[in-house]
């Protein structure tokens, strides 16, 4: 049998914005179940279970991409219909669109399934949630200067992500 593994590319939260976003939030007193600090990302490309097997083919994808460092501002709250509570840039950097479509590119070129929905940057902050009047975040911004493939684990009360490998932009 093959091992299978839930996996992801994403741009990490630097731990200083990431401490950031939780004093705020924790100060808005918003509904919902907060993402643990450590697991807040910005999703480049969800991938869902894979074989263990293709994690070399994946590590060749995230090795063939170029990109230049960027900074990124997260300055809008958004809530979906499902209760999904997230930070979302105003406007997304032609940098950031660049990374994810030639991620999105090689995935496609050596034939690995992706959550093909179209890129809308952003970074999950609650689950079951609800936003409430009044509570626009401050502007969270930083420099994003790498990427990372992440592992997503199951534990008792939620999820864990694991980096399994980062790669420098430059």
């Amino acid at each position: 049998m093959t091992d299978s593994l839930r996996l992801f590319f994403a741009l990490p939260c630097p731990v200083s914005i990431a401490q950031a976003i939780v004093r705020w939030r924790t100060d808005q007193h918003l509904p919902g179940r907060p993402v643990p600090a450590e697991n807040l990302h910005l999703t480049l490309a969800f991938l869902g279970a894979q074989p263990a097997e293709r994690l070399s083919t994946l590590y060749q994808v995230a090795e063939s991409v170029r990109s230049q460092p960027f900074e990124i501002t997260l300055e809008r709250l958004h809530c979906t219909p499902r209760g999904l509570l997230w930070l979302e840039p105003a406007q997304s950097p032609g940098a950031l669109l660049q990374l994810a479509d030639a991620l999105r590119a090689g995935l496609t070129d050596v034939a690995i399934p992706f959550d093909s929905q179209a890129f809308r940057p952003h970074l999950t902050v609650f689950r079951d949630g609800a936003a409430l009047p009044g509570a626009a975040p401050p502007a969270y911004r930083w420099l994003v200067d790498r990427f990372a493939l992440y592992r997503s684990d199951s534990i008792p009360g939620g999820v864990r992500y694991r980096t399994l490998r980062e790669w420098p932009l430059q």
